[in-house]
């Protein structure tokens, strides 16, 4: 894992409904643990890769940006997803993080959730496919635009995301 894993471009998809997934607040007052501590979640086969780009965030003039490419190939589901033996439609997307400190911590824990299929799951959209789709650690998959399209400027993201990934046993 790392930079300089694909010079092939990605281009990140938006979420099944056009809107993403609930907002970090939502997502805090709903209560998003549903997994226990150090369980591992129903997550497909899919690979994490990352580079750096040489651009800023919203609020992070000095930093460059980490981007997350995440790709899942269309699969069949498993006993562990709603519809066994059903194929899904796989998924491409990029999540973005400022490169310092605090971005690559969260890129640490991000990938650990990853490797303990935590981040993703099969579910079905509103046209009733199996898709992947995020679970219920929220991703900032916009460099900019601000938190209600899931962008930067959002000063409390990294808080957030490292206190939902510690209630789901990642540290």
């Amino acid at each position: 894992m790392g930079s300089g894993q694909s010079s092939e471009k990605l281009y990140c998809n938006r979420y099944l409904d056009g809107k993403g997934p609930p907002s970090l607040v939502q997502q805090v007052r709903e209560g998003v643990s549903e997994l226990p501590r150090g369980a591992s979640g129903c997550q497909p086969e899919g690979q994490m890769t990352w580079v750096i780009l040489h651009r800023e965030l919203p609020r992070f003039p000095d930093d460059n940006t980490v981007q997350i490419n995440y790709i899942f190939p269309d699969g069949i589901q498993t006993e562990k997803h709603p519809h066994p033996l059903r194929p899904y439609s796989g998924l491409r997307i990029c999540a973005y993080l400022p490169d310092n400190r605090d971005g690559r911590a969260v890129l640490k824990l991000l990938e650990k959730a990853f490797n303990e299929q935590l981040l993703f799951t099969v579910a079905t959209n509103k046209d009733g496919e199996d898709v992947v789709t995020t679970a219920s650690i929220p991703l900032k998959t916009q460099p900019d635009g601000g938190s209600a399209v899931d962008g930067y400027p959002d000063s409390e993201y990294l808080k957030t995301v490292r206190r939902l990934l510690k209630d789901k046993g990642i540290e």
